[in-house]
């Protein structure tokens, strides 16, 4: 059997078709070509159109098609992953009542910080495992407080994975998981928070129809089956949030094993089967995609809003004509960017800094003795510092890694960004070829029970690379000035 996976990411939506008989990606497709664009109408905001989305993944199906490499009719399931934490609001037509607020949009904060504090710090953590914060839950109740014309006209609210299964199928539902990652799910209780709900004044009958993430969600619709050239009666098996499913592409499933990834967003994603949370919740635990009613499976999930957009920016405006071209001058610098440092966050506020929007800083420029090549450099040492910083919140919640996996992709593709990972976290580290749209496909496979187990799906894994750390402290001393300079800023946003 074929396998879809559809990744919906910030930047782009891309797919795949996986051969569920020996793991092979037969073709891979992304659309669009360059990066889709984030609507800011106040800073701080951040909204993308959820049918932009959906015009996105079925350009994107289509451009696959394309290549040839297989039979469209041989599909047999598609799994769909996601971008976090948006809200999509439909009508009862299953009409977009108003653009997503999606993960990166900071305008809830304060109701959140007041839900942590009137609710309860002990409630939140023992129940939701976190703060509400600027979570889906807390996004909704902005909708009621500031466009009660939108609230009004709610049939159901989604996370963005949700919505794509609603436009292929026609069905809505959701999942503990995409629920938990919104601050909806109850953990000790099992159920949909009754206490988010009371608090926020949230309507109960908007919530979907609750799955777990591999049941059948629904199956393809007769006229977008024509549309996109499937077979009648393909079932969408498999809906997970992105982090959680670039874990699942990674075999990172049992309590211990940690995923990373650095595309729009830095993560370090730990899996553990205790219902363990942060007391400041500066790090977050969601529902693993193998959460069930009966078995814990937790994600403890570290995650930098500004890193990848910081690396672009960086690209885009100091001048490099590609992201090789970027590594291959960083890697003419030695560790420490000789003195010039970056602090990655000028994408909305940063959970790891209490929720603080700190914004992005370059410090120890100096115009007669840096080239371009510095700044490259300092900013891929940048984003590993943070996550340095953030690791050091994982391990203090129990997380002790003996590897982390993540695929050769996005910023993991510079040597000089790997280099500095694995000595700076001081943590071997293995990478795979592996994406986001091979692990829905993977999930996909699970759902429809073409695979007994994940672990049956992962038979043929093996890493292209692994990396020991060299032992030695290169970049210690840089790292020392790194958080020197981010406390000053801390302090200097108090």
């Amino acid at each position: 059997m074929l396998l879809l996976g559809i990744d919906l990411g910030t930047s782009s939506v891309k797919v795949s078709v996986l051969d569920a008989d020996n793991g092979s990606v037969l073709a891979s497709a992304q659309y669009p070509e360059t990066e889709a664009a984030i609507i800011s109408h106040i800073p701080g905001w951040a909204e993308q159109s959820p049918n932009q989305w959906w015009h996105d993944v079925k350009a994107a199906i289509l451009k696959l098609h394309a290549t040839g490499a297989y039979n469209p009719s041989d599909i047999g399931a598609i799994g769909i992953a996601y971008q976090m934490h948006g809200l999509v609001l439909v009508d009862s037509h299953q009409n977009v009542i108003r653009d997503s607020i999606i993960w990166c949009d900071n305008r809830a904060v304060s109701l959140g910080e007041k839900a942590f504090e009137q609710m309860g710090n002990d409630y939140c953590l023992t129940h939701l495992l976190n703060s509400p914060g600027n979570f889906t839950a807390s996004k909704l109740a902005w909708v009621k407080q500031n466009e009660p014309e939108h609230y009004a006209q709610i049939y159901k609210m989604m996370l963005p994975g949700d919505f794509i299964a609603m436009k292929l199928t026609g069905e809505i539902t959701t999942t503990i998981a995409a629920l938990s990652e919104g601050m909806f799910w109850d953990f000790k209780n099992n159920c949909l928070s009754k206490a988010v709900m009371d608090y926020y004044g949230l309507d109960a009958q908007h919530i979907p129809s609750i799955k777990n993430v591999f049941d059948t969600h629904g199956y393809v619709s007769e006229h977008i089956a024509n549309e996109l050239g499937f077979s009648k009666g393909i079932s969408v098996t498999y809906k997970a949030g992105d982090q959680q499913n670039n874990a699942l592409s990674l075999n990172v499933v049992q309590p211990g094993e940690v995923a990373a990834t650095a595309g729009t967003s830095a993560v370090i994603y730990a899996v553990s089967d205790s219902l363990q949370a942060d007391t400041a919740s500066r790090v977050n635990s969601f529902a693993h995609v193998n959460h069930t009613l009966e078995q814990n499976s937790i994600g403890v999930l570290l995650c930098i809003n500004g890193a990848g957009i910081s690396n672009s920016w960086m690209k885009h405006k100091v001048g490099a004509s590609s992201y090789h071209e970027m590594n291959t001058l960083a890697a003419s610098v030695a560790p420490g960017s000789n003195g010039v440092a970056v602090l990655p966050f000028g994408n909305g506020s940063e959970r790891m800094l209490n929720n603080k929007n700190i914004g992005a800083h370059i410090t120890g420029l100096d115009f007669n003795r840096h080239e371009p090549a510095h700044m490259y450099r300092a900013v891929q040492e940048g984003v590993v510092f943070a996550m340095q910083y953030g690791f050091k919140v994982l391990q203090q919640n129990g997380v002790q890694p003996t590897v982390i996996r993540a695929g050769k992709a996005n910023m993991f593709l510079s040597d000089v960004f790997v280099d500095c990972f694995v000595n700076t976290l001081h943590v071997p580290l293995e990478l795979y070829h592996t994406d986001g749209s091979k692990g829905a496909a993977i999930g996909a496979g699970y759902g429809a029970k073409v695979f007994a187990t994940i672990e049956e799906a992962f038979v043929n894994s093996k890493p292209l690379r692994v990396i020991e750390p060299s032992g030695t402290n290169d970049y210690a001393a840089a790292y020392e000035k790194w958080e020197h300079q981010l406390a000053l800023q801390i302090k200097n946003n108090q």
